[in-house]
């Protein structure tokens, strides 16, 4: 009888493996500035390890320590633990205090992305300054998506991971509904009354009325320097 074709093997992981393999991942997440993503670390670990798996079981050991292993947008990184931020001071780099305006801004654009600079200014009812977006994005919570298909292309706007890392949202499903927006202060007495909360966009893909932005649009948009003639 012939040989039957050999079924892919399925890499038997033991224990000593799968502890080396949490070592190796709490390790990258620790000595990295940034939230780590599942790929990366699983580059890095043996053949066959479940990573995800691997991330929750660290996760659930730091749940009650003063630092915690937290999901960010699907990477995962260590945060001082909710209850004990307060104890902790950073006189050389607080956090940025924004306007009511640009608080606005940012919920508008956390909740509608993608969403043009005219319909922030379609939904708060007054315009929004340069300087006002200008903060935002500085701040590194928000960013360029593309251009809208449509009259004049405006771009579009959208949040960061950084955006999320900062107020402690995994992913965009986490953000607050419209009376805990109202009791933080981030929707004013100008935002319409019958203003209702959408839920936010899950995916990073542009939507089908999306262009994405070129090398010529960051030049028009001040954030490349022209790239046409060459210096003599």
């Amino acid at each position: 009888m012939d040989d039957e074709a050999a079924e892919p093997t399925v890499p038997v992981v033991d224990e000593r493996a799968l502890r080396e393999a949490e070592r190796i991942a709490e390790a990258l997440v620790f000595a990295s500035a940034q939230p780590v993503s599942e790929g990366f670390i699983a580059e890095r670990v043996s053949r066959g390890v479940d990573v995800h798996a691997i991330m929750q079981r660290l996760k659930a050991d730091y749940a009650m320590r003063g630092v915690n292993l937290i999901q960010v947008d699907g990477a995962w990184a260590f945060r001082t633990a909710a209850d004990l931020s307060f104890v902790i001071r950073r006189d050389d780099n607080e956090a940025r205090k924004l306007s009511r305006a640009a608080l606005e801004v940012l919920a508008i654009i956390a909740y509608h992305q993608p969403v043009t600079r005219a319909e922030i200014e379609d939904i708060r009812g007054v315009q929004t300054s340069k300087g006002t977006l200008d903060v935002l994005m500085e701040a590194g919570w928000v960013r360029f998506r593309g251009r809208r298909r449509t009259p004049g292309r405006p771009v579009t706007l959208g949040t960061t991971r950084d955006f999320l890392d900062h107020f402690g949202l995994e992913e965009l499903r986490d953000l607050p509904g419209l009376e805990e927006l109202k009791g933080a202060g981030l929707l004013s007495g100008r935002i319409p009354a019958n203003f209702n909360v959408p839920s936010p966009l899950m995916s990073d893909e542009l939507t089908e009325d999306e262009d994405p932005i070129t090398q010529l649009d960051l030049e028009e948009l001040g954030l490349l320097a022209p790239s046409g003639g060459s210096d003599e």
